[in-house]
């Protein structure tokens, strides 16, 4: 870590405890951007694990910090609603969304709708095409991983991360395969805030994401009038409760399905580069032991933790660990808060390839709208590690890492690595 980046998170740590309790705000995107968020969820936790804040940029919402209090918000979908939406937007993008037609899908639903839409999608993730889908991605990485330089400089989230997460989407999607990165960009147009991802305004975001759907409705229009197949674009189309499902709505589901296929895996391969470099003596345990990737997998999800929060709203006036939230009140539980709650997991901070329990964690969520890709995600961690500990002794990080300036998508834009000559 570079001496700057030392002195900007303790100058943070600084002013965060400094800051009355009442004042805190965890929706500060620059505290994401900078690595500087850990000391604010630190305090909540320890002196004010239901927090509310006021009058933010955000609007009014509650903090949900500890890993027990997420688990039980997140398993009460009866007074913690998903209808309007599962994060925490801006009252900018607020008043941006509502001039435009809105996209429901089906993790900002609750049962029974919810259900039947999921289960319409779920086969593609179902352990039987997870285990056609292995050999498939064990190719690609290989692929990816061969094609690298050696001994220069080159960015791991463009070269690697974004490109294995972008081939599996392509293949769950049947999408032109030679037009895959266009998935990579339009889930960055959809997930940040213009001025920091490739967009500048609002209406040039609304823009390109008609693009991406009038895309998809030509694929669904060509889906519909083919015999049912087995890729998500078709399955929604013939989906008994999701064939006649308005096309807006198809549009939200799209979105979702495109954000999670893409930012949560691609995160975590990031993630696990960084973390084996901040860490090292994990790596040399691991390159000692290969047996340990699938518990590294685990610990990396986590670690990482590539989604920071979920978003509920209350469906009534409800008393919780001696607050009262009322109907209406927007609820977020941060789940990289709750990954760190050292109550619950030991030693959170560190990161430990070889923990006794490493699948203990809630990066995935709990309940209804536990991600439905988990062991996807899992799956192309575990082989891109795989492939990478055939090749090379290290993957060797060269300067810190740009992350993404977002409250949600907890990942990285860039990262510097060199893979060393072998001598």
């Amino acid at each position: 870590m570079s001496d700057g980046a030392v002195d900007l998170r303790h100058e943070a740590r600084g002013k965060i405890y400094a800051t009355p309790i009442e004042a805190l705000n965890p929706a500060q995107p620059d505290l994401y951007h900078h690595d500087t968020i850990w000391p604010l969820f630190d305090r909540l936790r320890a002196e004010d694990p239901v927090h509310q804040t006021k009058g933010s940029d955000y609007g009014d919402f509650w903090s949900i910090t500890r890993y027990n209090d997420i688990m039980a918000v997140d398993t009460n979908h009866q007074v913690f609603s998903s209808e309007g939406g599962i994060t925490l937007r801006s009252l900018e993008a607020e008043a941006e969304t509502l001039k435009r037609p809105q996209r429901p899908s089906f993790i900002a639903m609750d049962p029974p709708k919810h259900d039947v839409q999921r289960k319409t999608v779920s086969p593609v993730v179902a352990p039987a095409n997870l285990q056609q889908l292995g050999p498939i991605i064990r190719e690609r990485a290989g692929a990816i991983l061969d094609g690298l330089p050696i001994g220069e400089a080159f960015d791991w989230v463009d070269l690697v991360s974004k490109e294995l997460t972008a081939m599996t989407l392509a293949t769950l999607f049947d999408f032109p395969f030679e037009e895959r990165r266009n998935l990579t960009y339009w889930s960055d147009v959809m997930t940040n805030t213009p001025g920091f991802g490739p967009v500048t305004s609002w209406e040039q975001r609304f823009e390109e994401t008609s693009k991406c759907f009038a895309y998809f409705q030509d694929l669904w229009d060509e889906r519909a009038k083919a015999p049912p197949r087995f890729d998500l674009v078709s399955m929604l189309a013939h989906g008994e409760a999701t064939k006649d499902m308005d096309r807006w709505e198809y549009y939200g589901n799209l979105a979702l399905l495109i954000i999670g296929g893409n930012d949560t895996t691609r995160n975590t391969i990031s993630g696990s580069i960084f973390a084996l470099n901040k860490f090292p003596e994990q790596y040399d345990k691991l390159r000692a032991n290969p047996a340990l990737i699938a518990s590294m997998v685990s610990e990396t999800i986590r670690w990482q933790t590539p989604l920071s929060h979920m978003r509920r709203t209350a469906t009534q006036d409800f008393g919780f660990q001696g607050k009262q939230i009322k109907a209406g009140d927007l609820v977020v539980m941060w789940y990289l808060s709750g990954n760190r709650d050292d109550t619950v997991i030991e030693d959170p901070y560190n990161y430990i390839i070889d923990r006794e329990r490493p699948r203990q964690h809630i990066s995935f969520g709990f309940g209804i709208h536990r991600c439905v890709g988990n062991r996807l995600a899992e799956l192309q961690l575990t082989i891109i590690w795989e492939e990478i500990m055939k090749r090379f002794p290290t993957v060797e990080l060269v300067a810190e890492p740009t992350r993404t300036h977002s409250i949600f998508v907890h990942g990285y834009e860039s990262m510097p690595v060199v893979i060393p000559r072998r001598n």
